[in-house]
């Protein structure tokens, strides 16, 4: 067991917390207030351990099963603990949750007035990776987006105090955007899991088969299809940025910082010409900041 599955093991809700170290993007910044990290990581620890749950890497031992109270046995059912996950969430909007990291977010949801809907939709999505694990067309994944990736950004502005109708649309926009970015990234590792988030109908028009994304190196086709779902995302990202400057002070670099990452990642992958199968391209610091002050700028 690795010292992450170790400390998963032993302690939950530290193992899950300390995964936001290897996230794209930072979970919580220091130049924020004390109040809104705080309450940032209480979103992320759900956000974490409902991915953790569908994608099935909770740490050996059961500790966050039978926290839920689901029994040993039972604990490699992903759905049946997806179910216990969400009684677990009724219990923070009325009761007293059994898992550690949900009874952190239950003094953020009171605190910040939160409802119950975003954190459904992000185990709704979770379930539906148990069901669904090919998407035929682009606007099968933008609803699956709906589900996966816009709730977290609704739940920044939700606990920054800033929602509008027209910054969850934004919001929505940018949150979409790095969704597709990451199933660029992590094309190869979502196929061992048997998943494939590249629509069925842009991989026929441009003659992409499921063969061709087991490969060590993506062919020309393969990266003519992934050139083409970027640009997709860049456009999104585009239409999210005027985000950026409708708010202000630290919430306004925070916001910067999720715009540039997906510029800088999109930038990542160009610069690999697009071929993403020998691993997830990343961006380095240097680019990242760039990128931030083009987005503080407007430029993009």
């Amino acid at each position: 067991m690795t010292a992450t599955g170790t400390a998963r093991a032993g302690d939950p809700e530290r193992g899950t917390l300390d995964k936001a170290a290897g996230e794209n993007f930072p979970v919580a910044p220091f130049f924020l207030p004390k109040d809104w990290r705080t309450d940032l990581v209480a979103v992320y620890g759900f956000a974490r351990l409902v991915d953790d749950i569908g994608d099935g890497d909770l740490a050996p031992g059961g500790a966050d099963a039978r926290l839920l109270g689901v029994s040993p046995e039972e604990a490699e059912d992903r759905m049946l603990l997806l179910d216990a996950f969400e009684a677990d969430l009724d219990r923070v909007f009325d009761g007293t949750p059994g898992h550690p990291l949900l009874r952190r977010l239950q003094a953020t949801v009171r605190r910040r007035s939160l409802t119950p809907e975003p954190f459904l939709g992000l185990i709704a999505a979770n379930r539906q990776d148990q069901l669904v694990t090919r998407y035929e067309t682009y606007d099968d994944l933008l609803a699956y987006c709906e589900l996966s990736a816009n709730p977290v950004g609704r739940l920044v502005l939700a606990v920054t105090g800033t929602s509008t109708p027209e910054r969850i649309r934004l919001s929505d926009a940018i949150c979409t955007a790095l969704q597709i970015v990451e199933h660029l990234q992590d094309v190869a590792e979502d196929l061992g899991r048997d998943r494939i988030y590249l629509p069925a109908e842009d991989m026929k028009r441009f003659h992409v088969q499921e063969a061709d994304l087991a490969a060590k190196t993506g062919g020309a086709s393969v990266r003519a299809l992934v050139a083409y779902e970027a640009q997709r995302a860049r456009e999104l990202l585009n239409e999210g940025a005027p985000l950026v400057g409708s708010v202000h002070g630290r919430l306004k670099l925070l916001l910067a910082g999720f715009v540039a990452g997906g510029r800088a990642a999109l930038r990542a992958i160009a610069a690999a010409e697009h071929d993403v199968l020998p691993g997830p391209p990343k961006p380095g610091k240097l680019q990242l900041l760039r990128e931030v002050g083009v987005t503080l700028r407007g430029e993009g």
